[in-house]
């Protein structure tokens, strides 16, 4: 889930323009025509909007992830964000304006990620909206200068908690691991965190370490690995050896890895059978159900694996309505697994974009107006994905660290049977575990 550290002096692609489209006749079949079928290629698929002043005028946006890279992939949100907009441009679009989306694949990059949000701003995108890079330090401080939103990030660096133009709607990467810390607490005596050997990499075993001390278990063993590894046999092997030396017998082994994650347990499955005992664990998004059924269901790596979640599990009814619109409009979209935590983010805050614009009835609809409804305190809802939200001063976190974090819930789960079940009602809140954390 986290990417390379960059490369001090390493370049990027200029983004590639497309031709601006005429203006648009506001009809339903234009409505579902005018959404954009960029690429995820280096650099950005663009196609030029415009802040809607007037019901005709389209809704400009941008969601961006890497693709295509030998380390963390997320190709499934932008691909999300742009069915999510032909299925709304077909039933009238947002508050009466067509929604375009433009999309970018920042590449795992710093200098690419800096680019696409100086692309979002160039093109007069209202929000960035349901994307994932880790180098939040790096396309933030472009958003911010030019007032632009960036609602509903993956939360996979820590400063979108920081950002006053950030709206978060999970805990990121630091509840996941602050809740798996926790999840952890009762069943493991002794814990080895692999991780990527990255910067980002580097802020997740402090966190684990602060859900494990609620139970007065011991620090993490922090095993650093390279994230674009094709093969993690001596890593593994040191995992098990270093879990497996507890007298207790109640070792564990926790890989955060991202799309490496299931190659680190294909070699850790090849010795498991001399460390029966040692037990496994992750977070969603390093492992989801579709990757559970690829490598054997019931009989997987993965099985009797603790899992911690932002929202709740995949088969849940109340993620129906994203599979209706999946069906309608993405269907044979392999790209798009709505198991997938980074296509549920992308879904939950394009639902939060849209009630944001519905509040703006007739007004403009610009960088400024969403952000200033934001800003005000705004009540938005997700179906019961997530609790209500809200972005005012006096909704913000007593996390002192993550002040923009106003979702700190998490989801329990375990790998049974070949099935991620939930092991306890309801979400768990880690705002006071967080508040600890170093």
């Amino acid at each position: 889930m986290t990417g390379r550290r960059p490369t001090p002096n390493e370049h990027a692609p200029t983004p590639a323009l497309t031709p601006s489209p005429p203006r648009p006749v506001r009809t339903a079949r234009t409505l579902a025509a005018l959404v954009t079928g960029a690429a995820l290629v280096t650099g950005c698929g663009l196609i030029p909007g415009t802040t809607a002043g007037s019901a005709d005028q389209p809704i400009t946006v941008m969601t961006w992830a890497p693709a295509d890279t030998k380390a963390t992939n997320m190709p499934g949100m932008p691909a999300m964000a742009q069915a999510y907009a032909r299925w709304v441009n077909a039933h009238g679009g947002i508050g009466g304006h067509p929604l375009r989306v433009l999309t970018c694949n920042d590449h795992n990059d710093s200098v690419t990620a800096a680019r696409c949000a100086r692309s979002a701003v160039d093109q007069g995108a209202v929000a960035v909206v349901g994307s994932y890079s880790q180098h939040g330090r790096a396309f933030l401080s472009t958003l911010e200068s030019a007032g632009v939103p960036y609602l509903g990030g993956y939360g996979a660096s820590d400063a979108e908690f920081t950002s006053p133009l950030s709206y978060p709607v999970n805990g990121g990467q630091a509840a996941l691991l602050a809740g798996n810390g926790e999840q952890l607490g009762k069943p493991c005596a002794r814990t080895v965190l692999v991780r990527p050997d990255t910067i980002a990499g580097d802020e997740l075993s402090p966190l684990l370490n602060t859900g494990l001390a609620l139970e007065h278990r011991p620090a993490v063993t922090d095993l650093r690995v390279a994230e674009d590894a094709t093969d993690y046999s001596g890593q593994a092997r040191q995992a098990l050896g270093t879990a497996g030396a507890d007298p207790t017998g109640d070792g564990c082994v926790v890989a955060v890895l991202g799309d490496r994650t299931d190659t680190f347990f294909d070699s850790f499955r090849r010795m498991r059978a001399d460390y029966p005992a040692v037990r496994t664990a992750s977070v969603l998004g390093s492992v989801d159900q579709s990757e559970i059924n690829r490598t054997g269901g019931a009989k997987s790596p993965y099985e009797g694996a603790y899992v911690t979640g932002w929202y709740p599990a995949a088969d849940d009814a109340r993620w129906k309505p994203m599979r209706q619109v999946i069906r309608e409009q993405a269907f044979g979209d392999n790209r798009i697994d709505p198991a997938d935590t980074g296509v549920q983010t992308t879904w939950i805050a394009y639902t939060i974009l849209k009630q944001v614009v519905e509040s703006l009835g007739e007004g403009e609809v610009s960088a400024r107006t969403v952000r200033i409804a934001l800003d005000k305190g705004l009540k938005v809802t997700t179906g019961g994905l997530t609790p209500s939200l809200r972005w005012g001063y006096d909704h913000m976190s007593a996390a002192g660290d993550f002040p923009r974090l106003v979702n700190a819930r998490v989801s329990f789960q375990k790998v049974e049977q070949g099935r991620l079940v939930a092991t306890r009602k309801g979400m768990v809140d880690v705002t006071n575990t967080l508040a600890e954390a170093p």
